[in-house]
């Protein structure tokens, strides 16, 4: 078996990617200090590395699977803590997603409809969002492309050992994201049992084999922490008993289907036709706080998918294969789409990543499908449905690059007028001038959108890409961004902390500061986003902030002295340098340098001072870990130094049976030990009772 040597254009395309995705990537600091705070924890105990646990202490996990912590894990431990360490990792998943996605798109539909995906998967807004950030959707985003890929290398002539490598990707995918990462398995299952070329029994049990391989490689990680005696490893985090299995069907699972989902931040089931997450329905993914994530070429994909399967319903051996391909991209689409548009779980915008790679791959093809074929009227159509499409997204965007609509419209409706008039030529240079401008038309709005997010440092649990858009939805504004008023979490604080009008960078208050999502460049004077833990006025630098706040690596979202976005629930809270001298202090006589109601405010503290922090309630503050009794016997033995007060967010979440724990274990602290006020942090030595 020989190598292709890269083509020139590939090479072009993934150095491209890489830049856009690694520029100025330190900007965000530890992004999500939730995971952040994980990583750090893997790379200093394996253990922690093991479990994924949220501290080296192992109190308690993270609410995934630990697949997405393993590599920020492996690279802290090889490099030391950083924001680099953090996030190069995410990065350069994005440029391999890009890479895999055009290997399996130029296979079925040249090399054209491959380069054409992967600037489309790479120039779209969420995308770039996500693999810039340390959520586990990068990954998972990774294998699923990589498991449609080998799918479709399988199906071509029944080839159990692709088909098996598939199973692989689904069941690591798993491990990175529970049962998200199967969503596209129905489809695809199907596909095979229908279209692959071996006989039905044949067809049967490679697939049954595929699956053994999945459980296989998705399962043992469960079946060790199922076993594991209890009392001798972390608490599963998200879970209300202990179990990981409960977090898969339960938090993570059906329930975010339909809404029930116990521990989370609201709890309950939705209402009808939505509820705390938004509206449900066909319409969900368009509307404005979704639309400019994902939606820029979603009409295109659905018109092209059903378009090149009409094209290739008589071919041949290629017509089929294509069809193939069309099936497993379009199905992936379908399936992801609809379950995203009428779930009414826990849903934010930047889950709209899966969505991604089966719109760009559906883009290309299709375009490239229409183009060799000289359906010339129908990819004109196309283009204008592309590009009023645009326009309409653009227009809630009103103050933000206001001619662009316009440009994009305009040249839109030259290029389909073009290729209107070339059909009638026989040379091909103005055809080729035409689809030149038409791919500009339809791509300028998204990479726009993309360049906004590049530019943009993004942190906290709740993060948007692109611009903050007009009527955004539950969570869909920019938390945190700039300050700009209404764009945060609608019931949310407007910027938990810091003076009026601060709009400091990642939710270091000001209006609309609400829950975290980014620090604007050249918001405002003499501010800058970048370094670690602090809120401090009047530091100049190349990130203005407005009103001089400077966010340092492992970023603020709360304003000065108070916790992040709703009382340091969805983003962590400043430290400063007085209270991580004060976590440092003989950390090494203690298991946990402190204790912190909240997964996320427990991550500020460790990052800051990278000691051990136990998050007190897991992430929500509502798991029943740990339990008031056993607090009390953690602080009498003498294993936590201090804790650390919370605001009214954490710990005080419906929904979960331990919801009471923190809110008496906080109570229990206050009633025998002494506040202590270090460096606008309330401290608790919990070695020195009243």
């Amino acid at each position: 078996m020989t190598l292709r040597r890269p083509s020139p254009a590939l090479l072009a395309l993934l150095a491209a990617t890489a830049v856009l995705y690694l520029w100025d990537l330190s900007a965000s600091g530890y992004a999500n200090q939730f995971y952040s705070a994980a990583a750090q924890a893997g790379g200093t105990s394996w253990k922690a590395f093991f479990f994924g646990s949220s501290d080296a202490g192992n109190a308690i996990t993270v609410d995934k699977p630990p697949a997405a912590l393993w590599p920020m894990g492996l690279a802290v431990r090889l490099f030391g803590l950083s924001s680099w360490a953090i996030l190069v990792p995410e990065a350069l998943m994005g440029v391999a997603t890009v890479g895999v996605l055009y290997g399996a798109v130029r296979r079925s539909f040249g090399r054209a409809a491959g380069l054409l995906a992967g600037a489309v998967l790479a120039l779209t807004p969420v995308a770039a969002l996500m693999f810039r950030f340390n959520n586990p959707d990068a990954l998972l985003c990774l294998l699923t492309v990589c498991a449609v890929a080998c799918v479709l290398r399988a199906l071509e002539g029944a080839r159990t050992s692709w088909l098996l490598a598939a199973g692989l990707c689904f069941g690591l995918g798993f491990l990175t994201k529970t049962l998200q990462a199967w969503l596209v398995l129905p489809p695809l299952a199907l596909l095979y049992a229908v279209c692959a070329p071996a006989r039905p029994l044949r067809r049967l049990g490679q697939l049954l084999l595929a699956g053994l391989v999945m459980v296989v490689s998705g399962g043992w990680w469960v079946a060790v922490v199922e076993l594991w005696p209890a009392a001798s490893r972390p608490y599963v985090g998200g879970s209300q008993h202990n179990s990981f299995l409960e977090l898969t069907f339960g938090y993570n699972g059906l329930g975010r289907i339909n809404g029930n989902e116990t521990g989370s931040v609201g709890g309950g089931p939705a209402g009808p036709g939505g509820g705390r997450w938004g509206e449900t329905g066909i319409t969900r993914l368009f509307g404005s706080d979704m639309g400019g994530q994902i939606a820029w070429l979603l009409p295109a994909a659905f018109v092209l998918l059903v378009a090149g399967l009409w094209l290739t319903r008589r071919a041949g051996d290629e017509g089929r294969a294509r069809r193939r391909a069309l099936l497993a991209w379009g199905g992936s689409l379908l399936m992801t789409f609809l379950i995203f548009s009428f779930m009414s779980g826990i849903f934010h915008q930047y889950y709209n990543v899966a969505l991604a790679p089966y719109v760009a791959a559906l883009a290309g093809a299709g375009a490239v499908l229409l183009w060799e074929r000289r359906a010339t009227v129908l990819l004109a159509g196309v283009v204008v449905l592309t590009v009023v499409w645009a326009h309409v997204l653009l227009r809630r965007t009103p103050h933000w690059l206001p001619w662009l609509k316009w440009a994009v419209l305009a040249g839109g409706l030259v290029a389909a007028a073009l290729l209107l008039l070339a059909r009638r030529r026989t040379d091909r240079v103005p055809a080729r001038v035409a689809g030149a401008l038409a791919v500009a038309s339809a791509l300028a709005a998204p990479l726009a959108y993309t360049l906004n997010t590049v530019d943009t440092a993004h942190g906290g649990s709740i993060v948007t890409a692109g611009p903050a858009v007009r009527g955004g939805g539950f969570g869909g504004g920019k938390a945190g961004r700039a300050g700009r008023p209404g764009d945060g979490f609608p019931g949310g604080p407007p910027g938990a902390g810091g003076p009026p009008g601060a709009g400091g960078p990642a939710g270091c208050g000001g209006p609309g500061g609400g829950w975290g999502s980014g620090a604007r460049k050249g918001a405002g004077p003499g501010g800058r986003a970048g370094a670690r833990g602090d809120c401090r006025p009047g530091q100049d630098g190349r990130r203005g902030a407005g009103g001089g706040a400077k966010a340092l690596p492992g970023g603020p979202e709360g304003g000065p002295g108070g916790p992040g976005g709703m009382g340091g629930l969805l983003g962590g809270r400043r430290v400063s340098a007085q209270a991580v001298v004060a976590l440092k202090r003989d950390a090494g006589s203690y298991t946990w340098a402190a204790a912190a109601v909240g997964s996320q405010n427990a991550a500020s503290f460790q990052l800051a001072a990278e000691r051990p922090v136990m998050a007190v309630g897991g992430f929500n503050g509502s798991d029943p870990s740990p339990t008031v009794e056993r607090f009390r016997a953690l602080v009498e033995d003498k294993e936590i130094h201090y804790f650390v007060a919370s605001g009214e967010g954490a710990g005080r979440q419906r929904g979960g049976t331990g919801r009471g724990y923190a809110v008496e274990i906080t109570s229990w602290v206050e009633a025998h030990f002494t506040a202590t006020t270090v460096g606008g942090v309330v401290l608790y030595d919990l070695t020195a009772p009243r």
